[in-house]
C-alpha cells in the first residue's frame, strides 16, 4: 500500500513539473501572461491600416518579431497617441510602441524606454503648391502639430522666434488635411512619416528643405517599473533581430532599400 501511494504522489509530482515547464514559454517569455501594449491609430509607415483593413506597419513588424523571438505572448490596442500613454499611466496598458521619441524630458516624466529601434527627426511641410520656403515665411501665420509629440516641442520652440502659432491635432492624417485645405500654413511632423503619406497616399504636400531638427531614436516605452521585464525582453529580441537580418528585412519592406 505504501509502495502505491508513494507512486502515486511521484506521478503527481512529476506532472506538476511538467506543467510548470510548459507554462513557462521559450526563450525568457513570461508564461501565460499576454502583455497589453497600446498604439497610435495612423503613424503610417509605423503603424496603420492597409487596404484590405489588417493593421500593419513597421512598429507592428518589429513587435512581431521580437515576441517571437523571446517567446511572450501580447495583444495590440488601438488607441491613439494621448489614450496610449493615459492607459499606460492607469495600469490598462503594460507598454506603448507608437513611435516614440527618446528624451530626457519623457524619461524624467516617468517614461521608461528600451533602446532605440529607428532614428527619426522632424520637419515642416506645407502644400504643394505654397511658397513658404522655411521659418521666416511663417510671422503671423497657424502652423498644425500632433498633441504630445515631439513634433509639437519642435514647432513650439521655434513659435516665438518666428511668429507663428501652433493649432493642435489629434492624429496626423487630420492635420495634412488642415494644411492641404488651408486651415493652416505649415505642419510639423516626423519626417519619415510625412514622406511615406506624400508618397503613398498622394497629399498634396511637400517637405520644406533645410527645416528638420537632430534626429532621435524612437523606443517602446513602459510606465510601471514593474514591467522592466518586457523592456528587458525587447531589448534582447531586438539585438537578436538585429543581427540574424530581420530588422533590416522589415525596414526595407516599409522604407525600401
Amino acid at each position: 500500500m505504501k509502495k502505491r501511494i508513494l507512486s502515486s504522489i511521484l506521478v503527481i509530482l512529476a506532472a506538476l513539473s511538467l506543467f510548470g515547464c510548459n507554462g513557462g514559454g521559450a526563450k525568457g517569455g513570461s508564461g501565460d501572461k499576454t502583455w497589453i501594449i497600446a498604439t497610435d491609430t495612423s503613424f503610417k509607415p509605423f503603424e496603420y491600416t492597409d487596404d484590405s483593413g489588417k493593421f500593419v506597419g513597421i512598429d507592428m513588424d518589429i513587435l512581431a518579431a521580437v515576441a517571437e523571438d523571446q517567446g511572450f505572448k501580447y495583444e495590440v490596442q488601438v488607441l491613439g497617441w494621448d489614450a496610449s500613454i493615459a492607459a499606460c499611466q492607469a495600469g490598462q496598458a503594460d507598454g506603448m510602441i507608437a513611435g516614440a521619441s527618446i528624451t530626457e524630458e519623457r524619461k524624467e516624466s516617468g517614461w521608461i524606454f528600451s533602446d532605440g529601434y529607428y532614428d527619426a527627426n522632424q520637419c515642416m511641410a506645407v502644400e504643394a503648391s505654397s511658397d513658404i520656403k522655411g521659418f521666416a515665411d511663417l510671422d503671423g501665420q497657424s502652423v498644425a502639430v500632433k498633441t504630445g509629440t515631439m513634433s509639437a516641442s519642435y514647432a513650439e520652440s521655434l513659435s516665438g522666434d518666428y511668429g507663428f502659432t501652433v493649432t493642435y491635432f489629434e492624429d496626423s492624417p487630420t492635420m495634412y488635411q488642415a494644411v492641404v485645405g488651408g486651415q493652416v500654413a505649415a505642419c510639423f511632423d516626423d519626417t519619415p512619416i510625412m514622406a511615406s503619406n506624400i508618397k503613398d497616399n498622394g497629399l498634396a504636400l511637400k517637405l520644406v528643405d533645410g527645416t528638420g531638427n537632430t534626429p532621435a531614436a524612437y523606443g517602446f516605452a513602459i510606465f510601471n517599473p514593474d514591467n522592466q521585464k518586457l523592456v528587458d525582453m525587447f531589448n534582447e529580441g531586438l539585438a537578436h533581430i538585429k543581427s540574424n537580418g530581420k530588422y533590416d528585412e522589415i525596414i526595407n519592406k516599409y522604407l525600401g532599400e
